[in-house]
């Protein structure tokens, strides 16, 4: 099991076909560099993809997901370029479910 304290979501599109190099270059310019036991999240423009980078402390483990269908709830165009996110909130995100909803102890509100 990977050990996460950390989840960032990146608001700025990722290209997809980038590897860990990459996606490690693209951690750092967003969140200025990648601390251990972090996953940083990103998507592609249409958000029907994602990527996780995870930070294990010894290395980098990249991760990809795709939705065949519909598309991930991503705050495209947000003010911010980063948010952070907390567990349940990163396991309703990569279920393609709203996860802006879930707030502290699992309860939903308004958005």
């Amino acid at each position: 099991m990977i050990r996460i304290d950390a989840i960032w979501l990146a608001t700025t599109p990722m290209d997809m076909r980038a590897g860990t190099d990459t996606a490690l270059a693209k951690v750092v310019s967003v969140f200025g560099s990648a601390h251990p036991h972090t996953a940083y999240l990103f998507a592609n423009k249409r958000a029907n993809r994602l990527k996780v980078l995870v930070h294990d402390g010894i290395g980098i483990w990249l991760a990809a997901r795709r939705l065949h269908q519909g598309k991930f709830v991503w705050p495209l165009g947000s003010a911010a370029q980063q948010l952070s996110l907390n567990r349940a909130q990163l396991d309703a995100l990569v279920l393609g479910l709203p996860w802006q909803r879930l707030g502290d102890a699992g309860i939903i509100t308004m958005v």
